[in-house]
């Protein structure tokens, strides 16, 4: 009778600990395929963008030119067993500086566009919608980065909420001419569009390692 008590209370503990790590694991899951449909969405909004830049910037419908490079963003190119061998906090951390960088290009080129706009006021009689759709994108991009280190948080009660940039810092590439600077302006929305679809992939992966706890045996002798 002793025995099968002990048994009974070792299987109550471990049916809350199971309970208790099952909410947890899907409140992470639930946290993840948010951040998937809003990335999913961010991404919708600068094709969007991407097509109404080159219509309106004047440059050819099919302007492609995959050998121009910002140096500011980040690279395209992933070692994924190197991401896999990450732990979920440093692949979160990564997703979250990569961000950052994209917000940062982004401020630099709406400040930009909204310059020329004003310098040539005279000749047209408004402004574009441009900086104020780049805008739209960097609210995005801010709550992705707010869900992330959130995330960060979760795995590391450590982890301190970084304070975004209010300011870009100055560009390593420097726009020489007008059309430097709209062919700029289409590599950051088109390496954005690419980043995105990637950074989607990563949040379904880090989505489906969140698996159920495994319930142990017990064994009643």
């Amino acid at each position: 009778m002793t025995v099968w008590r002990r048994a009974l209370i070792l299987l109550c503990c471990v049916l809350d600990c199971v309970e208790c790590s099952s909410s947890s694991l899907l409140l992470q899951r639930n946290k993840y395929n948010n951040s998937f449909r809003l990335t999913r969405s961010t991404r919708t909004r600068v094709q969007q963008l991407q097509r109404k830049y080159v219509s309106t910037e004047n440059l050819l419908p099919h302007f492609e030119d995959r050998s121009r490079q910002l140096r500011d963003l980040p690279s395209l190119s992933t070692d994924f067993n190197g991401w896999l061998n990450l732990t979920e906090f440093e692949r979160l951390h990564a997703a979250l500086l990569d961000m950052q960088a994209y917000w940062t290009t982004l401020e630099w080129k709406r400040q930009q566009i909204e310059k020329e706009e004003k310098e040539q006021r005279g000749k047209r009689a408004s402004g574009t919608t441009l900086p104020r759709s780049i805008g739209h994108i960097q609210l995005d991009l801010r709550d992705l980065m707010s869900q992330v280190s959130s995330q960060m948080s979760y795995k590391n009660s450590s982890w301190t909420k970084p304070t975004f940039p209010t300011t870009p810092p100055n560009p390593q590439t420097r726009s020489k001419t007008v059309w430097d600077s709209r062919v700029e302006g289409y590599i950051v929305l088109r390496d954005l569009d690419l980043y995105l679809t990637k950074l989607a992939r990563d949040f379904l992966f880090l989505r489906s390692s969140r698996r159920r706890p495994h319930l142990p045996g017990l064994m009643l002798t």
